[in-house]
């Protein structure tokens, strides 16, 4: 097998035949032999069905039908998983990353890259929340990291064989591909692109969910918040020993003892939210280690039509 297309998707039956349409349009500009697999994240509209038919009209449609929905990155990962190209291509199914771009992807490829990722120039029918909120999350990830996390850019991206091995040589539960990716090195290249908005449907991660994703890319690769609450708890510590002091020298040279109620409560509520701060970003912490101890499956699969896994 040439290439494979991994495209994960939740609630796109909209979407998925004009999707595939473009798909099988830009890469027979590169090959005849591929495969698209699509991997269906626990949808709860008709997305399974068009995908069943998609397998009955176009022999190189393979299909992985979640039991639930287990989340982007892990649809992905079993995506990358059940390939077999020697080039595979992770795009999203909304549409907002143009397929036409991947024979580009592939001549870079060819050229001896084994990374080749997508990044925007601009991303259009977005909120300006949501832009702002990416543009500095990247950019504060690649500062607090000791890899080279590429700002404005997502999953969409052609890797090589070798590094979909890599990546399941790394078990852990809380998936950041991209970041994941950053870490293995190899020959990584760019090619700028405008995302689209989205044609049909409704985005799929809404703010709670672009919060998690971003909790695990930063616990996931970098141990900054665990430093920053080890030396915050070090400068109250040396200001509070500060504060026992003048009260001590006020109290018995001064003859005047501190007193106040309204500055007690302060500090007691200051000194309290910053060790709420602290406890929650070692929870954080905690929290991938038990998800890794309890070594669940990442997915469950409840119906597929791709062969030796």
């Amino acid at each position: 097998m040439e290439i494979s297309i991994v495209v994960p998707l939740y609630n796109e039956e909209k979407n998925i035949r004009l999707m595939h349409d473009r798909l099988v349009s830009s890469i027979l500009k590169i090959t005849s032999n591929f495969e698209i697999i699509y991997v269906n994240d626990g949808s709860n509209d008709n997305s399974f069905l068009e995908l069943l038919k998609l397998s009955n009209e176009d022999e190189r449609v393979k299909y992985i039908n979640f039991s639930r929905n287990f989340g982007h990155q892990i649809a992905v990962t079993a995506g990358l998983e059940y390939s077999k190209g020697a080039a595979v291509v992770i795009i999203d199914g909304d549409l907002q990353d143009p397929p036409e771009v991947i024979p580009e992807m592939y001549a870079l490829y060819k050229e001896g890259f084994e990374v080749v990722y997508g990044q925007r120039l601009i991303r259009k029918g977005e909120s300006f929340l949501k832009k702002i909120t990416a543009k500095y999350f990247y950019r504060i990830l690649k500062k607090i990291t000791n890899i080279n996390i590429p700002v404005d850019t997502g999953d969409f991206r052609l890797i090589d064989r070798k590094i979909v091995n890599d990546l399941k040589n790394m078990p852990e539960q809380n998936k950041f591909l991209r970041g994941q990716i950053a870490w293995l090195g190899y020959r990584q290249t760019s090619i700028f692109f405008e995302r689209d908005e989205r044609k049909f449907g409704e985005t799929g991660y809404p703010f709670s969910k672009m919060l998690k994703f971003a909790l695990d890319g930063i616990t996931g690769f970098s141990d900054v918040p665990l430093q920053f609450v080890t030396k915050t708890g070090i400068f109250i510590s040396f200001i509070s020993f500060l504060v026992i002091l003048y009260a001590i020298f006020s109290h018995f040279i001064l003859e005047r003892t501190i007193t106040g109620w309204t500055s007690l409560i302060i500090s007691s509520m200051f000194i309290g939210g910053v060790q709420l701060i602290s406890v929650g970003i070692i929870g954080e912490y905690i929290s991938r280690i038990n998800k890794n101890v309890q070594n669940r499956p990442l997915y469950i699969v409840s119906e597929t039509n791709v062969e030796n896994k």
